[in-house]
């Protein structure tokens, strides 16, 4: 059991600091490695669980879509842009496998109708 939750803990530390990174590289997705690095605080430690919901990174990106009020139009864009960047590479990429695009596109519409359509958008707060 120790070793899962210092695999948890290891895991959350890393994308956490991804997530981070990503805040100021729009090539990664920050909400998305901020939701991951919170459950794996959880798994592994209630002390950095509740460490880690009480930054200000975390507030900012992932409080208010934690708690089922939405996301900023800022951060929605934010998530978008990110996350479009980098299936576009992809997409580039695997120029000889159709099948592989096909499935990266569809993931990339999924995406965009998910957060604009699906996820609340509230105001920005001062």
């Amino acid at each position: 059991m120790q070793i899962k939750k210092l695999l948890c803990l290891l895991t959350g530390i890393l994308v956490g600091m991804l997530g981070t990174i990503g805040i100021f590289l729009p090539i990664l997705p920050t909400v998305p490695l901020y939701l991951l690095a919170a459950f794996c605080f959880a798994r592994s430690s209630e002390r950095l669980h509740i460490w880690f919901t009480g930054t200000k990174l975390y507030r900012d990106n992932l409080e208010s879509y934690v708690q089922g009020q939405g996301m900023t139009r800022k951060g929605k864009v934010r998530i978008m842009v990110s996350v479009t960047v980098i299936m576009t590479v992809g997409f580039v990429m695997m120029d000889q496998l159709l099948a592989a695009r096909v499935v990266l596109a569809l993931v990339w519409v999924f995406h965009v109708l998910y957060f604009g359509f699906r996820v609340k958008t509230i105001p920005e707060t001062a």
